[in-house]
């Protein structure tokens, strides 16, 4: 600090002849990016100036930055009371802002600041606020101006009240006394002087004359005090005597007082040993009648299971009484503990081999069936099993904890022996489905063989019909789903049965605190260094965890239910590729109802809802490929093309199956992939087939394409049916214009010349005037086309209509009528051309619009 207030002053203030009164380190914020220092000076000559300098450091070079008289300060704000914070606010031209780098130099700075503002600041106050009150302790005097530069609160004493002390009442009569004697004093002061200092005089001499007269008596009272002495002296020896032998007496007694305490204390700890022995023998003592039930125990009688689990859980209670560490060292107690472990493992020896036995007897169980007039589907139940296993869940938390090796080999044996149990009852129960879905019977011909191992061939879109295997029904479509839909629903409470029994006789929703063979506190061994304790885990991985034990363990019982199921529903949708839609919603409901998505079965649903989704992804391959590779029969006419023919099957069913699911978008998508190929398969057949024109491919497989979305009302394929209906248009159009062509060709030849003679400026009344396009010409070509030769034409073009479309789509009578609707347009373009180009040379056709309606309407009931 004085080093930087010598820099200051040597590199600042001695160039401006001036003198630093206080400094404080400052930067602009709390980071101290910018480092500088707030400085208080004075002028080295009166009359006094102060200021108020900021000054930067840069590149360890100090400069001036701004510079303020005192008077132009208006506001210091210290931000809070407290010593301890380093925030400054300065308002002059502006608020202006820091943080100090110092408490101390903060201190200095204010309070120097409060004293120069008090001594040298007159007209305006500044306002001083939120700092501490002993930093600005006294008024802030206002002075007249022209003391302005003399005083300084610093040398200028403030008399408070303190100071000021009232004369007493003899001290007042006094004065008036020597007021009222000396009256002339206010008219000469000279005269009342010297009357004071004579009276003073004699009051000396006076007071000389008595000490004179009273030496005798105080030689006498000197000797008395001599004597007072002498006698004091001889008292304070007496009392340091006695003081001394209070001393003496208090040791001693204080000395009494510790062994007491210590005898006190010592009864205590004796007591309390004696207690705690106590308590240790009563945790310990496990009664005779108990030893014998844990060394002889019989686990066959209800008596005999009642008294074996009081005198385990009793035998767990001991093992691990709750004892001091150091207490557990003892001999005593070690050799206790190890007769505990002897009557564990003998008990723990018996109760493993009784239920072992009764795991591996469970495996033969035949099971109840579940009586019904109805002659439903179900499945075996072991609930009888569960009951009477259920009088063992004790001893089986009693086994996890105190012999986790037995428990472990135990849970073994019975998930060994329940897996092959329902294994035998899930095989048959579903065998029992497969005959129901097959109306009573199962075939194991070659040919079922083939379908159930084979491609799901049976029926493809771009297959036709008489190649495909028989067709299943809506009603065998039914049975299948209430079947499967039994299964599905048969499989859950046995499962579920099946986990919450196992849930509670293994004890699998509480996780072992040890990986320790016996969970004790008798263990000669330091507990906090040795003993596994749980660490403390999160609530949602401790469920986690649980829920991991339950899955492995159900997974380990119903090992066949997976492989099973998925082959039960393979064998169907090889028999039927239609049971694949089926079974992917049927499935997915049960995936997507289920109250708990992490249990075994809910996960070996959703396992097998990915196989079928798998499945049926491949069978809309299949369908999209056999579009994309139909065959088309080239050396005859095409016809509507067996995809969409098919179609309506495909739709039907699947809307059946489909309607009002969870699953209705992977249909959906399937849908827009299909009619998109089968869009694009149309087109390309059409411009490849050498028989068929392309437009009649085209507007007979669209019409029928329109017809069928029209009537499936299916709302994401709204957009394909509109396409469908433009492309029939398109088609019917094209081709009307392509076989019908002009019939009356010299005529449209003739009037086209016409028209382009009108269009090079020639008026349509002036035409007829042109040799090429007189009257005369008119005549000759229109006597060529007689209504016989007309009929007769329309004959030959409905005869090769009729050859062209295929009967199944009925499509002749529609493409007739827009032939009609074609010829009629023509006619009526000819006769206003004569009507505008040849107006009153009574030139018509030789038919009228009446005869064409009769032509047409004679061919097609002709044929």
């Amino acid at each position: 600090m004085a080093t930087a207030r010598q820099i200051l002053q040597q590199e600042i203030f001695d160039q401006c002849d001036q003198k630093l009164l206080a400094f404080v380190g400052v930067s602009n914020d709390s980071k101290k990016k910018k480092f500088g220092y707030l400085c208080l000076s004075d002028t080295k000559e009166p009359p006094s100036n102060i200021y108020i300098h900021q000054i930067k450091f840069d590149n360890k070079v100090v400069k001036k930055k701004r510079i303020w008289s005192l008077n132009e300060l208006i506001t210091v704000d210290g931000k809070t009371s407290s010593q301890d914070c380093l925030e400054i606010e300065l308002v002059l031209d502006k608020p202006y802002k820091w943080v100090a780098t110092n408490n101390q130099e903060r201190k200095i700075f204010l309070i120097s600041l409060w004293k120069q503002c008090a001594s040298h600041v007159f007209d305006r106050k500044p306002e001083f606020k939120n700092l501490p009150l002993d930093w600005t302790s006294g008024d802030l005097v206002v002075l007249p101006a022209d003391r302005k530069s003399k005083l300084s609160l610093a040398v200028s004493p403030i008399i408070s009240a303190e100071d000021f002390q009232p004369l007493s009442e003899k001290e007042e009569q006094d004065l008036e006394l020597l007021m009222k004697e000396c009256g002339f004093a206010a008219k000469d002061a000279k005269a009342f002087t010297d009357m004071l200092a004579t009276q003073l005089m004699a009051l000396d001499g006076e007071n000389v004359q008595s000490v004179l007269a009273s030496e005798p008596q105080v030689t006498k009272l000197m000797d008395q005090l001599e004597t007072a002495i002498q006698e004091i002296e001889k008292v304070e020896s007496a009392l340091d005597m006695y003081d001394e032998t209070l001393r003496h007496v208090r040791d001693t007694i204080d000395k009494m007082d510790q062994k007491n305490a210590n005898i006190q204390t010592a009864n205590k700890n004796n007591e309390k040993l004696l207690n705690e022995l106590q308590k240790v023998i009563h945790q310990l003592e496990l009664s005779p009648k108990h030893q014998l039930a844990l060394t002889d125990a019989d686990l066959t009688t209800p008596t005999g299971l009642r008294d074996a689990i009081e005198a385990a859980k009793e035998l767990q209670a001991v093992m691990n009484a709750q004892i001091h560490p150091a207490l557990v060292r003892l001999k005593a107690i070690q050799e206790q503990r190890r007769r505990f472990e002897k009557w564990k493992a003998k008990f723990s020896q018996i109760l493993s081999r009784h239920l072992n036995n009764l795991f591996i007897h469970m495996g033969n169980d035949i099971g109840e069936s579940k009586r019904n007039s109805n002659n439903e589907l179900t499945i075996m139940k072991h609930t009888s099993l569960h009951r009477e296993l259920a009088a063992y869940t004790e001893l089986m938390h009693w086994c996890k904890a105190m012999d986790r090796k037995s428990f472990m080999a135990l849970n073994k044996v019975y998930t060994s022996s329940l897996s092959k149990l329902y294994e035998r009852d899930i095989k048959l129960f579903l065998e029992d489905a497969k005959l129901r879905i097959n109306a009573g019977h199962l075939s194991n011909s070659k040919e079922d063989i083939r379908k159930s191992t084979g491609p799901p061939s049976d029926w493809l879109l771009g297959v036709d019909k008489e190649f495909w295997a028989q067709e299943s029904n809506a009603q065998e479509r039914q049975r299948f789903d209430q079947v499967l839909e039994a299964v599905l629903s048969e499989l859950e409470p046995i499962c579920l049965s099946e986990q919450n029994f196992c849930v509670s006789f293994f004890q699998l929703d509480i996780l072992s605190p040890t990986t320790k063979n016996t969970q004790t506190t008798l263990d000669e061994v330091d507990v906090k260094s040795n003993q596994e304790i749980l660490p403390s885990l999160p609530k949602t991985k401790i469920e986690k965890k649980i829920n991991e034990e339950v899955r492995k363990m159900m997974g380990d019982i119903f090992a066949c239910i997976e492989p099973e199921l998925i082959g039960f529903i393979q064998y169907h949708e090889r028999m039927d590729s239609t049971y694949s839609m089926a079974v992917l919603v049927r499935l997915g409901r049960h995936v997507m109802s289920a109250n708990d998505t992490g249990s075994f079965l809910s996960m070996t649903y959703g396992s097998a809802l990915v196989h079928v989704k798998r499945n049926y992804d491949k069978l809309m391959h299949a369908h999209l490929k056999s579009i994309q590779e139909v065959r088309i029969v080239k050396k005859s006419k095409c016809g509507i093309l067996p995809f969409v023919a098919n179609f309506e099957y495909f739709a039907k069913t699947a809307e059946q199956i489909f309607k009002e699911t969870e699953r209705r978008t992977d249909l959906d998508k399937w849908y827009l992939k299909l009619l998109t190929v089968m869009f694009e398969t149309i087109h390309s057949i059409a411009s490849e087939h050498p028989k068929t024109p392309a437009e009649v491919i085209r507007m007979e497989n669209f019409h029928h394409l329109y017809a069928l979305l029209s009537q499936l009302k299916i709302g994401i394929l709204d957009q394909f049916r509109k396409d469908a209906k433009q492309k029939y248009s398109e088609a019917l159009s094209a081709y009307v214009t392509r076989y019908f062509g002009r019939p009356l060709e010299k005529l449209n030849l003739f009037f086209e010349g016409v028209e382009a003679k009108v269009s090079q400026g020639i008026k349509e009344s002036e035409v007829g005037y042109q040799v090429a396009f007189s009257k005369q010409e008119l005549r000759k070509v229109t006597k060529e086309y007689h209504g016989r030769e007309v009929k007769k034409g329309l004959d030959h073009l409905y005869k090769k209509v009729e050859k062209h479309l295929s009967e199944e789509e009925n499509l002749l009578q529609v493409v007739w009528r827009a032939m009609q609707e074609e010829f009629i347009q023509q006619y009526k373009y000819i006769e206003d051309l004569i009507q505008r180009c040849y107006p009153g040379s009574m030139i018509s056709l030789e038919f009228s619009i009446e005869d064409l309606l009769q032509y047409f309407s004679e061919i097609a009931r002709s044929h």
